[in-house]
C-alpha cells in the first residue's frame, strides 16, 4: 500500500488530506500553525503584553468618545450610556473573535500579487486554514477583553428584568456575531481573487460595520436598516438581539423572534461564503513567476 504523503508543520508530522476528511485536516493544520505562532509570540512575553494592552486601549478609545458625548446629553437616539455599552461591547467582542481566528484573510490579495499563495497550494493543508492561521496575532485578545469588559459594565448598570433567556441570548449574541463577521471575512477574501486587492472593501463591512453597530439603530435611516437586515445582515450581530434584551421594539416592525435568528444567519452566510472561497481558489491561475 502506498503511504500518504507526509509534510511537516510546526515541527510535527502532517498526513496528507487523503487519509482524513478535509474539514478535520483543516482544523488540525490550523491548530498546528497557530501553535507555532503562539510559541513565537510567547518568546517575548513583555512585548506581547504591551502589544495586547495597546490593542485594548486603542480599541477602547471609540467608547471613550461615546462616553464624552454623554457628558453633554442624557440619551442618544433614546438609548442611555449603559445600553450603548451593551451594543458597543458585544460588537467589539464579536469582531475581536472573528479577527483573532480569521483576520489574516484580508492579506490574500497581497499573497496573490506577490505569488506567495502558490506555496500554500502545494502544501497538504487546506489553503483557507493556512491563510487564516498565518501570522496569528494573539495581541488581538486586547479588543476582545476590552469589549467584554465594557459589555459587563453596561450589563451591571442596566435596569433590565433579567431572565435565563436574556442571559443566554447575550452569550449567543457574541458568539453568533463572531460567526457573522467570520463569514464576511471569508466572503471578502474570496472577492479578492476577482478584484486583486479589496482589503479595504472587506474592512468596510467588518470594522466599518462594527463602528455602525456600536450606535443605536434609532439614529439611522430606514433604508440603511433594511440594508443591514435583508442585504448584508449585520443587524443580527447585536442590534436585533439587544433590542429584545433591552425590552425595546425590534427595528422595521419585525417580530420579536427574529432576535433569536443570529446563529442561523451566521450559518446561512457562511455556506455561500465558503462556496465563494472555493470558486475563487479554483479560478486562481498563479502569477506566473
Amino acid at each position: 500500500m502506498v503511504e500518504a504523503d507526509v509534510a511537516w508543520v510546526a515541527g510535527e508530522p502532517y498526513a496528507a488530506p487523503a487519509r482524513r476528511g478535509r474539514a478535520r485536516e483543516g482544523l488540525r493544520g490550523y491548530r498546528l500553525i497557530v501553535a507555532m505562532w503562539i510559541r513565537s509570540t510567547m518568546t517575548y512575553r513583555a512585548s506581547f503584553l504591551l502589544a495586547t494592552f495597546g490593542n485594548a486601549v486603542i480599541s477602547l478609545l471609540d467608547f471613550v468618545a461615546i462616553a464624552v458625548m454623554f457628558s453633554h446629553v442624557d440619551a442618544l437616539g433614546g438609548f442611555t450610556l449603559p445600553e450603548i455599552a451593551l451594543l458597543y461591547g458585544s460588537c467589539s467582542a464579536s469582531l475581536g473573535l472573528a479577527d483573532l481566528f480569521l483576520g489574516n484573510t484580508d492579506r490574500i490579495g497581497a499573497r496573490i500579487r506577490d505569488g506567495s499563495l502558490d506555496t500554500m497550494l502545494v502544501r497538504p493543508v487546506p489553503v483557507l486554514a493556512q491563510v487564516a492561521a498565518d501570522r496569528f496575532a494573539l495581541r488581538r485578545l486586547g479588543r476582545i477583553t476590552q469589549g467584554l469588559a465594557v459589555m459587563a459594565w453596561g450589563i451591571a448598570a442596566l435596569e433590565v428584568d433579567w431572565t435565563a433567556v436574556k442571559v443566554l441570548l447575550v452569550a449567543v449574541m457574541v458568539v453568533a456575531g463572531a460567526g457573522i463577521f467570520a463569514a464576511v471575512l471569508v466572503a471578502g477574501a474570496a472577492f479578492q481573487f476577482l478584484a486583486g486587492d479589496a482589503a479595504e472593501v472587506q474592512n468596510s463591512f467588518t470594522y466599518g460595520g462594527c463602528t455602525m453597530l456600536q450606535y443605536p439603530p434609532t439614529v439611522f435611516g430606514q433604508d440603511l436598516l433594511r440594508g443591514v437586515v435583508f442585504v448584508v445582515p449585520l443587524a443580527f450581530v447585536n442590534w436585533l438581539p439587544a433590542q429584545y434584551v433591552l425590552g425595546r421594539p425590534v427595528p422595521l416592525g419585525l417580530p420579536q423572534w427574529t432576535a433569536f435568528l443570529s446563529p442561523l444567519v451566521a450559518l446561512a452566510l457562511f455556506l455561500p461564503a465558503s462556496l465563494a472561497w472555493r470558486a475563487g481558489l479554483r479560478s486562481y491561475r498563479s502569477t506566473g513567476s
